[in-house]
């Protein structure tokens, strides 16, 4: 399968279709929109009585979750009005500083059992490492060319890299956010052009490290235990599968009424974060929790449109790692809640309550939407500028260079 940018067709026509021509992917912005609107309403519903409990106050995670939504979409902004070239000269700079910070909240940590966060759990370093993964990944990939396929060139920094930031997040330890960061490194590192064997020998690596944590850490023995026991018996399952799972079932196929949930009365864990799935399926039911999973499913489709339609292999690169780490959290969450996977703590885009998980979401968004926006110089020019190829006429390459009547323009 071939998909070709095609022609771009020169700016033509009234001004109104140029001010819509020239903005940013308009589903997009609808479906961030809706997703953070969605989010705002079920972390009010789901919090207020832990907020209670803590605060003695019903409103104050709900207030703190409005902070946290404006500071993200200042972030988003910015992100997508900069320059998407400026990327490349701060990835550097960006990768080493994240790997400062996650050395940082282990020292300043040490001695507590998970040392994942500063400021009593405010600002979590690994949420913003996978963010900053992507943006360094996706340069780095570029600057290889041809030559990223190479053991020694590309094959093996490129593990090292992964290597020392999943280390680092490992020590804290958070094993989901670990999990995520390979697949999606995986994932760009096949777009980017890697043999077929080195994929497969990258996640059989992969797949053999998880399984030794598996087997040989205490958390990751339970989880396992847990779920295959709850494949034969839900009661064998862990006690927050349980709980999902009961308020999944209570909730039907249309919910008990917005705000009318039981398990977050103290049933459910963590009910304004991880669950918060769990209480969209017991409040809207069945309905509701179909209503997400399209919201995130439409949001994959312009994800990957969005980098399709890209004229630069370094923003293809960025846009589907961005597109993939966002959905890949949002089903890793709501497959756990449902038992089909084992137990992980990943919280879910956009919804759950959490200022370091809302605001780097958003900050790779607000890269996104600067990705789908067109200047006119781009919009001007014609040829077949990128292709995304998987058939087995484009070797080893699945996201090219730019097509030869632009590279004959530029050279002339």
């Amino acid at each position: 399968m071939t998909i070709n940018v095609g022609p771009a067709a020169p700016i033509q026509g009234s001004s109104s279709r140029r001010r819509l021509t020239l903005g940013y992917d308009p589903w997009l912005l609808v479906l961030i929109a809706a997703l953070v609107t969605f989010g705002l309403v079920m972390v009010y519903s789901a919090s207020w009585d832990v907020s209670w409990r803590l605060y003695k106050d019903p409103n104050a995670i709900f207030r703190l979750q409005v902070i946290h939504l404006g500071i993200g979409l200042v972030a988003m902004t910015v992100t997508a009005w900069l320059p998407i070239d400026w990327l490349r000269r701060f990835a550097l700079l960006l990768i080493l500083i994240t790997i400062g910070t996650l050395l940082a909240v282990l020292v300043v940590n040490v001695g507590v059992e998970h040392r994942r966060a500063f400021l009593g759990g405010s600002i979590q370093p690994s949420e913003m490492a996978k963010l900053a993964l992507i943006i360094y990944l996706a340069v780095w990939m570029e600057s290889k060319g041809e030559r990223l396929a190479d053991m020694g060139y590309g094959f093996w920094p490129l593990i090292m890299i992964i290597g020392v930031i999943g280390g680092l997040i490992l020590l804290q330890p958070d094993l989901s956010a670990v999990l995520t960061l390979g697949l999606v490194a995986l994932m760009m590192f096949y777009l980017a052009g890697a043999r077929i064997w080195q994929v497969a020998v990258m996640a059989f690596g992969g797949g053999t490290c998880a399984f030794l944590l598996v087997r040989l850490t205490q958390t990751g023995h339970e989880r396992w235990k847990q779920y295959v026991g709850g494949l034969v018996d839900l009661e064998q399952a862990s006690y927050h599968v349980q709980q999902s799972l009961q308020a999944f079932y209570s909730g039907g196929l249309l919910g008990r009424g917005l705000g009318a949930s039981r398990g977050k009365f103290g049933l459910l864990p963590a009910p304004h974060t991880d669950s918060i799935y769990a209480v969209v399926g017991e409040e809207l039911g069945l309905i509701g929790a179909m209503f997400a999973l399209l919201l995130f499913s439409l949001f994959l489709w312009r994800g990957f449109k969005v980098a399709i339609n890209s004229p630069h292999r370094m923003e293809i690169l960025l846009a589907s790692g961005i597109t993939s780490w966002i959905g890949m959290e949002a089903m890793i969450n709501m497959a756990v809640l449902l038992g089909l996977i084992p137990f992980a703590g990943n919280a879910l885009p956009f919804i759950s309550y959490g200022g370091s998980n809302l605001v780097t979401t958003l900050t790779g968004v607000g890269l996104l939407l600067n990705i789908s926006r067109r200047t006119p110089e781009a919009l001007d020019l014609r040829g077949s500028v990128a292709t995304l190829g998987f058939g087995r006429r484009h070797g080893r390459r699945r996201v090219s260079r730019l097509g030869g009547h632009r590279r004959t323009q530029q050279e002339g």
